[in-house]
C-alpha cells in the first residue's frame, strides 16, 4: 500500500510539473507576443468595407466550391493568427456609417456619423497615418472607391464632412503620404479640364507631380513605377465592381497593392527605413452590400481576397511585417438562409437551401445591380411606353442574368419604379436582389449598414493584441503601441 501511495504521489509531482511548465509556454508565448521582439517593422491593413463574419464566410464557401481555391481570410489569417470582433456604435448612433467607425479605428475616439476624425466637441486627434509618419514610417493609402472616400480619409485626415471632397485632397497634398491609389480623380483636377469637379482651380495632380511623384492612371503603368512616390488615379469616381470591371481601363485591388508594396519597399535594407504603414480598401465591397447584390459580392470578395495572398507573400519575404484584415461595419444585414421556394405548403419539393446550384446560377450574372439600375433608369426617361420598357428589361434580364425568374409582383415594381419597403433605398437594384433571393435562398435585411460586430483578424507580429471583444477605438490604440513610442 506505501508503494502504491508513493507510485501515486510521483505521477502527481510529475504531472504537476508538466502542467507548469505548459502553462508558462502559454505565458510565454502571450507575454513575447506583446513585447518590443514582436513590434513590426510593416503594417498592411486590409480593409473589406462592410464586411463581417457573414459575407467573409460566403467567400470561402464560394471561393472552395466554384473557385476551387482556399480563401486566404479564414484559411490562413484567421485559422493561423488572431481573431476577435470590434462593436461599432459612434457617437451619436447605435449604427455607424463609414466615417465614424474609420475615425474610431483611426484616432481612439468616438465621432458622429459624417465626420472625419473630428470628435463631437471639435477636437482633432492624430489619425494613425499622422502618427505613422511622425515616427518617420512611410505611409500609404489604396482604395476602390474615390482616394477622399471617408475610409481613407478618416485614418490620414480631419474634416468636419465626409463630403468636403476638396479639404480631404488639400490635406492629402499636405499630408503627402508616399503612396496615394484609388478613384477620384474629379477632385484633383480643376473644373475647367475634362471631367474635373475642384471650384478653387487648382490641378492637384501637377502639384503631386511638383513634389516629385509618378503619376499614373492605367493599369499597364503600375508594371512601369520608377519612384518611391507614387499618385494613381484610374477613375473619375469609384473604380467599378469586379463583375463590371474592364481590366484594361481599371486595375484590380491586388494589381494596386502589388504597386504600392514596390514603392513603398524601396530602399527597405538601408539603416535608417523604418518601414511602413498601408491601408487598402476595398470599398465595393459595402457598395454590393448596400445594392444587396451577391453576384457582385461575391467577386469583390474574391478580389479581396486575392490582394489578402499578395500581402501574405510579402509577408513571407519581409517576416516584420504584420497583416491586419478587418472592415469598419457590416453592410445589408446579409442573410443566406434556407426556407420554402414559394408560398406553397412546405415539403421536401418545396424547399430551398444554397448549394452549388445556386452559387452556379449567381456566377452566370454578368451585370452589378447597380449597372442595372443605371441602364433601366436611364431606358424609363427616354420612353413613356411601358411595352417597349417590359422589353427592355426582358433583355437586360436575358443577357446578363441567365436563369433568373422574375416573378410577377416584382416586374410589376420594377416597371412602375415602385418602393419595396422603407428599409430599401437602392432601387431597383434592392427589387430584383429579391427576385435573386427567392430562387437562391441569398436573402438580405436591409440596404443599409447594421450593427453587427466586426471582425479582426492579424497574422504576424504583434497580432497576439487582436483577440477578444473589444471596442474599434481600441483598434487605434493597439496599432500605436506597435507603430511604437
Amino acid at each position: 500500500m506505501t508503494k502504491l501511495k508513493t507510485l501515486i504521489y510521483a505521477c502527481l509531482f510529475i504531472c504537476g510539473i508538466a502542467i507548469s511548465n505548459f502553462a508558462l509556454a502559454q505565458f510565454n508565448y502571450g507575454h513575447s507576443a506583446s513585447t518590443s521582439d514582436a513590434v513590426p517593422k510593416n503594417i498592411i491593413i486590409l480593409f473589406a468595407d462592410g464586411t463581417t463574419s457573414s459575407q467573409y464566410e460566403f467567400g470561402r464557401y464560394s471561393s472552395a466550391l466554384l473557385r476551387q481555391q482556399p480563401f486566404a481570410v479564414t484559411d490562413v489569417v484567421m485559422a493561423k493568427g488572431q481573431y476577435q470582433l470590434m462593436k461599432t456604435e459612434s457617437a451619436n448612433y447605435f449604427v455607424t456609417d463609414s466615417a465614424a467607425a474609420a475615425s474610431a479605428m483611426s484616432t481612439g475616439y468616438k465621432v458622429n456619423n459624417g465626420a472625419i476624425s473630428i470628435t463631437p466637441d471639435g477636437s482633432t486627434p492624430p489619425t494613425i497615418m499622422r502618427v505613422a509618419k511622425d515616427k518617420g514610417k512611410r505611409i500609404g493609402l489604396l482604395s476602390t472607391a474615390p482616394i477622399y472616400d471617408a475610409s481613407p480619409a478618416a485614418f490620414s485626415v480631419h474634416s468636419k464632412s465626409r463630403q468636403d471632397n476638396e479639404l480631404i485632397v488639400n490635406q492629402y497634398l499636405e499630408l503627402a503620404p508616399d503612396v496615394l491609389m484609388g478613384g477620384g480623380s474629379n477632385y484633383f483636377l480643376p473644373s475647367t479640364l475634362a471631367g474635373g469637379k475642384r471650384q478653387d482651380g487648382k490641378n492637384v495632380i501637377e502639384a503631386f507631380q511638383a513634389k516629385g511623384y509618378q503619376y499614373i492612371n492605367t493599369p499597364e503603368q503600375l508594371n512601369q513605377i520608377k519612384s518611391s512616390k507614387l499618385l494613381g488615379l484610374f477613375a473619375e469616381e469609384d473604380l467599378d465592381y469586379e463583375i463590371d470591371r474592364n481590366p484594361q481601363e481599371t486595375p484590380t485591388l491586388s494589381q494596386m497593392l502589388t504597386g504600392a508594396l514596390q514603392a513603398l519597399n524601396q530602399d527597405s535594407m538601408k539603416s535608417h527605413n523604418k518601414g511602413f504603414v498601408l491601408f487598402v480598401e476595398n470599398e465595393n465591397t459595402d457598395s454590393a452590400g448596400h445594392q444587396n447584390d451577391v453576384a457582385a459580392l461575391m467577386r469583390d470578395l474574391w478580389a479581396f481576397d486575392d490582394a489578402v495572398k499578395v500581402a501574405l507573400e510579402f509577408q513571407k519575404r519581409n517576416p516584420d511585417t504584420l497583416v491586419i484584415v478587418t472592415g469598419d461595419h457590416e453592410t445589408g444585414g446579409f442573410s443566406p438562409t434556407y426556407g420554402r421556394k414559394n408560398l406553397g405548403p412546405a415539403g421536401s419539393a418545396n424547399y430551398l437551401n444554397v448549394n452549388i446550384e445556386q452559387l452556379k446560377l449567381i456566377e452566370r450574372f454578368t451585370m452589378s445591380l447597380n449597372e442595372f439600375s443605371q441602364k433601366f433608369k436611364a431606358k424609363a426617361k427616354q420612353t413613356t411606353s411601358s411595352s417597349d420598357l417590359n422589353a427592355y428589361l426582358n433583355v437586360l434580364l436575358q443577357d446578363n442574368f441567365p436563369g433568373l425568374a422574375l416573378d410577377d409582383d416584382l416586374r410589376e415594381k420594377i416597371l412602375s419604379q415602385g418602393q419595396l419597403n422603407p428599409s430599401s433605398n437602392y432601387l431597383p437594384s434592392n427589387i430584383l436582389a429579391l427576385a435573386i433571393a427567392r430562387q437562391t435562398g441569398f436573402y438580405w435585411g436591409s440596404s443599409g449598414h447594421t450593427p453587427t460586430p466586426i471582425t479582426v483578424a492579424a497574422i504576424g507580429p504583434g497580432a497576439q493584441l487582436f483577440k477578444g471583444f473589444d471596442d474599434n477605438t481600441a483598434f487605434a490604440v493597439k496599432l500605436r503601441r506597435l507603430i511604437g513610442p
